[in-house]
């Protein structure tokens, strides 16, 4: 990609009270044309939002939005619409036992709530505080006890099953270090009481070990930033064996959401890691080690993010899709949503955007380097907020346009006349726009800084 060097966050606050007031109108056309009974809202096709079964990971972000929104413009409307289907639809989420998905649907609902009332925001009448921090307490442990123990620690096990990582999981570590941080433990056999911190960061670096590839040779494919999606081990022993996609082309290349999800999951954890005491992390081997960890990680995912996305920031979805040879220098221009040969995934965007800016300020935005992350989120940002990007249409119910969900399965609408998938959006997508979006706000006015354990403090 291109970064624009000279690109401010000042220039970018026409974009971003447009986008407010665009964001706000989807979201009540949503609460008021969706029918809840078809399942939670997952992607559109034809610009109407509809259910996709695989997992339950997506309702979290159609009720956080709408936190977001209130966050962004003190609109009533949408604290209400938020609290409301929050008490009234999120308590399965809570105790689902059977996905890797507690930081995405949790995080975004009872998590931006207690920020908000932690912050001033919102009045606590009535113990919505306590509803809230018991919510996220018994979703991180619940989260936590997807345990495979591996040769080389153990990670929190996709929904795939115990022999199974995925790449994503490093975002719902949130919902483990929240609950750490609210004092709680996860209790097993015996009654032992397992620290949700240290399966976190076990998590973490078993993530940042087997998904992430940092040019050391560790197979053909093997380059600096490259990521998969998913790693395979036997459960038999705790070796790991290979690695694989699911929604990637192969194990082999780099599916860009999946990237994207490292890019920020590294870099949020080293902002919680910096608010540790060393007493809780010297037990565990030490706030070097486990900063050294995370912070290779972030540079290597950001890197490879900057060095193979399109001119103007926005990846295609997957780096060696087979039809980005037809596509030319395609990183050398704009990416072109609507070519005929691989789509785009502008969630990857999105996601990828928030973790460029959060490592740029981790590292020091007056540092070469921090700088030239945090342009490189900035460069991206103002593409999504374009007209390119942006769903302005009343007729489409979706905020991000050009969003992709599952190439390999097909799952994605291929509108007539197009060869690709094109035109839609998700619900991941719509929310991670917001959330960068707010983060960029925020900074702008000089205020609190966004992160995910401002419910902590």
């Amino acid at each position: 990609m291109k970064i624009d060097h000279e690109l401010s966050l000042g220039l970018l606050r026409p974009a971003l009270e447009r986008f407010w007031e665009l964001s706000g109108r989807k979201i009540r056309v949503l609460a008021e044309r969706y029918d809840a009974g078809q399942g939670s809202p997952v992607f559109t096709v034809g610009g109407v939002y509809g259910s996709r079964g695989w997992t339950e990971w997506t309702q979290g972000f159609q009720f956080g939005s709408a936190f977001l929104q209130y966050d962004a413009t003190g609109e009533q409307w949408f604290l209400d619409h938020a609290r409301r289907e929050t008490v009234g639809r999120m308590a399965p989420h809570v105790s689902h036992v059977g996905v890797h998905d507690h930081g995405f649907n949790n995080v975004s609902t009872y998590g931006n709530w207690l920020r908000l009332i932690r912050e001033g925001r919102v009045g606590d009448e009535g113990g919505w505080g306590a509803f809230c921090e018991l919510a996220l307490k018994v979703s991180g442990a619940v989260q936590a006890s997807r345990w495979t123990a591996a040769e080389e620690g153990g990670f929190v096990y996709s929904f795939n099953g115990p022999h199974s990582l995925f790449v994503d999981t490093i975002r719902s570590c949130r919902a483990l270090m929240i609950a750490h941080g609210l004092g709680h433990v996860l209790m097993a056999e015996d009654d032992r009481a397992v620290s949700l911190l240290e399966r976190a960061l076990r998590h973490i670096d078993s993530t940042a070990k087997f998904s992430v590839y940092y040019g050391e040779g560790r197979d053909a494919y093997d380059e600096w930033g490259r990521v998969a999606h998913e790693s395979i081990f036997n459960v038999n022993d705790g070796r790991y064996r290979c690695p694989n996609s699911q929604q990637g082309f192969s194990g082999f290349t780099t599916w860009t959401r999946g990237l994207a999800w490292a890019m920020l999951g590294f870099a949020e954890e080293l902002e919680f890691l910096a608010r540790l005491d060393d007493r809780e992390l010297d037990p565990l081997g030490g706030r070097g080690r486990w900063r050294a960890m995370m912070l290779k990680a972030a540079r290597a995912t950001c890197d490879w993010f900057i060095e193979n996305t399109a001119a103007d920031g926005i990846p295609y979805w997957d780096g060696g899709a087979p039809g980005l040879a037809a596509l030319g220098g395609y990183r050398e221009r704009p990416a072109e949503p609507f070519n005929a040969y691989e789509p785009v995934d502008s969630s990857a965007a999105a996601i990828g955007a928030q973790g460029l800016l959060r490592l740029g300020r981790f590292l020091g935005a007056e540092t070469p380097e921090g700088g030239r992350y945090r342009q490189a989120g900035l460069t991206v940002l103002r593409t999504l907020l374009g007209d390119a990007y942006l769903s302005v249409a009343d007729d489409h119910q979706g905020l991000l346009l050009h969003s992709l969900y599952h190439r390999p399965n097909g799952w994605d609408h291929v509108p007539e006349g197009r060869r690709v998938p094109c035109g839609e959006s998700s619900m991941w997508g719509d929310y991670h726009l917001r959330e960068a979006a707010l983060l960029a706000q925020r900074m702008l006015a000089d205020g609190k800084y966004l992160t995910f354990f401002g419910c902590l403090e």
